[in-house]
């Protein structure tokens, strides 16, 4: 059996042990879980396009804007109505026009209400030139970098949701999606051989460094994990849900992914300079790779702590507002995860550069596979 033939083998038994992986790990997920992403609300809601406004005006009891309006929804036409506190500047709801593509539920007085806008429709768009430019750039590795994100995605909502909503161990099920979407994507982008491999052993341990800093400050910083009004409405709803496991799984899982990329990188090219300069050392390959490795960080910790940055930026300026010490500031809960989130997962990107390179330095030496 020739090479090729075996790497195809291999590609198809991953995607086959990936899609058993999300099958199964969903039913155990979901065994106590009555909630499902792939079951309906329970509502009666509809999609509908407004066809032309009939009315609107001030209602005098409760102060509510309401539009009335005539919408198609399943070839029938339909009477929808909109309620807007237009006293209440945290609602500022766009009023509806003709045109306007909406979802409707009946659920309440039997009468068609405005839940919101179709808005999938924009993304979907998005979504399909991203993959359209992914694959023109990519080729046949940017179909597999799809293929692999459509299983991490599915891993996430359809496996670890589930299970952290039915009280399973959050810490044992981030470490299996961890461990899965490490292996999974490196074998389905880069296929079985020995550039995978070291990409593999270098992303397991910077991850194992954010885990084990994540757990150590989980106890270090003595917090009980509720750092806003969403984490409250969560305890609330399940009050067993294990808060700092939660905190756990976002700094291991939000990590992951630049540490992968890292990881991969630094495997790669010490390969390309192995593959090309066969007599060099090992103590000359593990200085290439620190030196390819001082470019790469001082980026890539920039961009994951951009990231998290640009991710909490409203709540940032509202602390802000709202607390005039900086030192008070950075002492609340929800602004030291964000700084967590940011550091732990560039500690795992740092110390994931001389191990790869290490490791690499080794293995390289003795075989190219």
């Amino acid at each position: 059996m020739t090479k090729g033939n075996v790497e195809k083998i291999l590609y198809f038994l991953t995607i086959f042990i990936s899609i058993l992986f999300i099958y199964f790990g969903n039913k155990v997920a979901t065994l106590n879980n009555e909630y499902s992403l792939l079951s309906g609300s329970g509502e009666e809601i509809t999609i509908a396009k407004v066809d032309a406004i009939r009315r609107q005006g001030l209602n005098e009891e409760s102060g509510d804007m309401e539009v009335f309006f005539s919408a198609k929804a399943k070839e029938k036409e339909i009477i929808g109505v909109q309620r807007v506190n237009v006293n209440d500047p945290t609602v500022n709801m766009k009023i509806v026009e003709e045109g306007d593509k909406v979802i409707l539920d009946s659920s309440i007085d039997s009468q068609w209400q405005f839940v919101n806008y179709v808005r999938t429709d924009y993304i979907l768009f998005i979504g399909i030139l991203f993959i359209i430019l992914l694959i023109v750039f990519g080729g046949k590795k940017g179909f597999n970098t799809l293929v692999s994100l459509l299983f991490t995605v599915l891993a996430v909502f359809l496996v670890f949701v589930p299970a952290v909503i039915s009280g399973e161990n959050i810490y044992l099920w981030s470490i299996l999606i961890c461990i899965f979407t490490i292996f999974m994507t490196i074998f389905i982008i880069n296929g079985f051989n020995t550039k995978s491999f070291m990409a593999i052993v270098g992303c397991v341990g910077g991850v194992f460094i954010s885990g084990c800093l994540t757990i150590l400050y989980n106890h270090l910083l003595k917090w009980n994990g509720i750092i806003d009004a969403d984490t409250q409405r969560l305890i609330m709803e399940f009050p067993n849900m294990d808060l700092l496991g939660i905190i756990f799984a976002s700094i291991t899982i939000g990590a992951m992914g630049a540490v992968m990329d890292i990881a991969m990188s630094m495997a790669s090219s010490l390969f390309e300079i192995k593959s090309k300069v066969l007599d060099i050392s090992q103590r000359e390959l593990f200085k290439s790779g620190m030196e390819i490795g001082k470019d790469m960080m001082g980026t890539m910790a920039n961009t994951l702590i951009l990231a998290y940055i640009g991710s909490a930026l409203t709540v940032t300026i509202l602390q802000i507002i709202y607390n005039g010490s900086l030192f008070e500031l950075l002492n609340k809960e929800n602004i030291i995860l964000e700084m967590m989130q940011a550091i732990i997962g560039s500690i795992g990107i740092l110390l994931a550069i001389p191990f790869t390179a290490f490791m690499c330095s080794i293995f390289y030496k003795k075989k190219i596979i």
